[in-house]
């Protein structure tokens, strides 16, 4: 089922995602239904606060937006970041949550993760490159931080008559959204 995603402005994008309480089969429903809804709107990643649910849980599928054959796609649930790299490196990024609005971000260029799987089996695993920036994006959403928090101030100004315009509901997308 296609969820519909929640907009800039809505207080659940701001809150420190809870423990994620569904197991079994409606874990599994869920992941299913996040998978469809990122899809559907061209996504590459989606964190459960962006479809309403304040849970610490993300999907990502960064294979289809490139032909790298070091893409990534899985389910991270309970996610912790353990490390990251001194080594920076800045990327223009944007947000299903945040449409038509992207911004460049520094971001730290390889990151140490611990999470679970959709089989709720745990893993410690290094990612770096792109798959290191979807999952320090989606793992803000987790934390109540959006992209746009991270953005130089020049920046920041420059687009807050769209973020406004999100956050009245005055944009257009092609997947369902919900706003505040």
């Amino acid at each position: 089922m296609i969820l519909p995603i929640y907009a800039y402005g809505h207080t659940v994008l701001r809150r420190r995602a809870e423990e994620m309480p569904l197991r079994g089969e409606e874990l599994q429903q869920f992941i299913a239904d996040m998978w469809e809804t990122m899809y559907n709107a061209s996504g590459i990643g989606l964190a459960a606060p962006q479809v309403g649910k304040s849970w610490r849980l993300f999907v990502i599928d960064t294979l289809q937006a490139s032909e790298d054959a070091d893409g990534l796609k899985g389910v991270f649930i309970h996610p912790e970041i353990v490390e990251t790299s001194a080594e920076e490196v800045e990327y223009e990024e944007g947000c299903l949550s945040i449409p038509d609005v992207y911004g460049s971000v520094l971001r730290p260029q390889r990151v140490r993760l611990r999470y679970m799987d959709e089989h709720l089996q745990w893993h410690e695993r290094d990612f770096d490159g792109v798959a290191a920036r979807v999952i320090q994006h989606e793992y803000d959403h987790l934390e109540g931080r959006l992209f746009t928090d991270l953005l130089k101030p020049l920046k920041r100004a420059r687009i807050q008559k769209k973020l406004d315009a999100i956050r009245k509901g005055k944009v257009k997308t092609r997947y369902p959204m919900i706003f505040p």
